[in-house]
């Protein structure tokens, strides 16, 4: 057999940037945010993967009988929550959410949120109050009432200043309030309000002390810390619609320009709805993001909202519409139903 160097490393060459290269379409969320050059730095969800190669735990809960922890990871790789592992440890008692595991490898979990300027110490949710199925499947969301929240202050690569960002959370449409907040996203890492600019996260409810969109509500809209907006007029944008689908996916991305945009969209059919893509509210630009992560509470431990949360993303950069809508075709694909 005659040794071809230049055949052998053309091959070698070739099969390298076949591994290199990012899926051109496919995957789930976070596959689908790194196929677009905006990879997730943070990956929340007690329902399924939101990678198709992580096979690791998603939450953990602890036991009241005898406080006891165990995770519940996938049934298999890339795929949904082992429900049944927390149904047999919680047989006969009740079970807390502990912490809810980042997926993206950064290390970014959410545990119990200290308490902070607006309020005191939070509880932890129940574990076993919001039950649906994904891909027909059961699976558990956390449930937040108000005095419940998760966090995590010390982040690895989660947008600060005036970086780019984007996000998304699927939510249970129908599980509000008009109470300040329940939030997904960006938030202070003092736990405390430092002023306008210093949060970018996804808020979720019919508050409109600040703003509001549509009808009645409720909307989503963007939590900037001292303001909840629907769009760059700080009181109204009808054209952020009224939530009516039991699940909702809730988008929000800010530019490192002075640039945002909000979206949502029926997490069961359909596409995104744009209600907001423009310049930033007056005196929302520059931005001065701090890193932290927050889920079921404001930036300054706010928590007298409600909400359910079942998946959520944080990106680097700012992801482009055509990724948002492969996104949003995963998440219906994923068939979640109560």
């Amino acid at each position: 057999m005659v040794f071809n160097k230049a055949a052998l490393l053309s091959a070698l060459s070739l099969a390298g940037a076949v591994q290199a290269a990012p899926a051109a379409s496919g995957g789930l969320p976070c596959d689908l945010y790194a196929s677009g050059n905006t990879p997730c730095v943070a990956a929340h969800s007690t329902t399924r993967s939101l990678y198709s190669a992580y096979n690791g735990p998603l939450y953990s809960v602890v036991r009241s009988s005898d406080s006891h922890t165990t995770n519940i990871g996938v049934l298999s790789t890339g795929g949904v929550a082992n429900a049944a592992t927390q149904d047999s440890f919680c047989a006969g008692t009740t079970c807390k959410i502990k912490v809810i595991y980042d997926q993206s490898g950064r290390g970014n979990h959410l545990s119990l949120a200290p308490p902070g300027g607006a309020a005191g110490a939070n509880v932890l949710a129940d574990a076993a109050a919001a039950p649906i199925t994904v891909s027909g499947h059961k699976a558990y969301g956390v449930y937040i009432a108000p005095g419940m929240g998760y966090r995590n202050d010390k982040t690895n690569g989660v947008a600060t200043g005036n970086q780019a960002e984007g996000m998304y959370a699927v939510l249970d449409g129908t599980h509000y309030n008009d109470q300040c907040c329940f939030d997904y996203g960006n938030a202070e890492t003092s736990d405390t309000d430092t002023g306008n600019t210093h949060m970018e996260a996804i808020y979720f409810g019919s508050n409109t002390y600040w703003g509001s969109g549509a009808g009645s509500g409720p909307w989503v809209m963007a939590d900037l810390e001292n303001g909840l907006f629907s769009g760059y007029n700080p009181k109204q944008n009808t054209g952020d619609p009224s939530i009516s689908s039991r699940f909702v996916t809730a988008i929000v991305k800010g530019d490192s320009s002075n640039l945002w945009a909000l979206k949502s969209g029926n997490s069961q059919s359909g596409g995104l709805t744009t209600a907001y893509s423009g310049q930033r509210p007056a005196g929302y630009y520059p931005m001065n993001k701090e890193g932290s992560i927050i889920l079921g509470i404001g930036g300054d431990n706010s928590h007298s909202a409600q909400g359910t949360f079942y998946e959520g993303v944080m990106t680097s950069g700012y992801p482009s519409d055509a990724t948002e809508n492969a996104v949003q075709a995963n998440i219906v694909a994923a068939r979640y139903q109560a």
